[in-house]
């Protein structure tokens, strides 16, 4: 069940494999058993880890394959699946770990304007929850934009690290490398969770 796309056009050779897990592209061929894309259909996929996603052409499981939402660029879609899947795996965790609902938590996100942060930040706001964001100074805008209930500068960069409400953090996802543990305990419940995304 597997599925050749090709990115670009014309086959080009590539130096060194790098590891590329995000692609998106247009389907060229299909498998046998393959029964959710036809050819012509535009897709984003996510490739395994030991699969160089920098080729013109691509093998990709249907599984881990899905049509890319014709508003979206090839270009941008590509950047969606392990980001997204990362943050909707946090906020998974959190669902199943909070009051058994999975609504209503506290939630400091760190580094909210990348990837993995921007997603978490829309995801847990659909999920119900509290969500305060840390940004860094040039993305204030995009943060408030994603719809967190509260922002803060960086952790990184010595900021407060309590909400303004004075409460501790039910759950950390943190996306920044540089906010270390000792910055964070202080600011997780006593039945808290970190998440480290790094």
């Amino acid at each position: 069940m597997h599925l050749k796309l090709s990115k670009r056009g014309e086959a080009e050779e590539v130096a060194a494999p790098d590891p590329v897990t995000d692609i998106s592209g247009q389907v060229i061929q299909i498998g046998s058993e393959v029964t959710a894309f036809k050819v012509g259909d535009k897709v984003v996929c996510r490739l395994g880890f030991a699969v160089c996603g920098l080729a013109e052409y691509a093998v990709a499981s249907e599984t881990e394959t899905s049509l890319r939402p014709e508003e979206l660029s090839s270009v941008n879609a590509a950047g969606l699946p392990v980001a997204s899947l990362t943050a909707l795996e946090c906020l998974q965790m959190i669902g199943t770990k909070f009051n058994g609902t999975g609504n209503g938590a506290n939630i400091l996100i760190t580094a909210a304007s990348g990837g993995v942060g921007s997603y978490a930040v829309q995801l847990a706001k659909l999920g119900g929850h509290h969500v305060t964001a840390t940004y860094g100074a040039r993305n204030v805008d995009l943060v408030r934009s994603l719809g967190a209930d509260e922002v803060s500068l960086d952790l990184a960069q010595g900021q407060s690290q309590k909400n303004s409400s004075g409460k501790k953090y039910d759950y950390i996802i943190n996306c920044a490398p540089a906010v270390l543990w000792k910055t964070l305990k202080s600011s997780i419940s006593n039945e808290g969770l970190v998440m480290l995304v790094c």
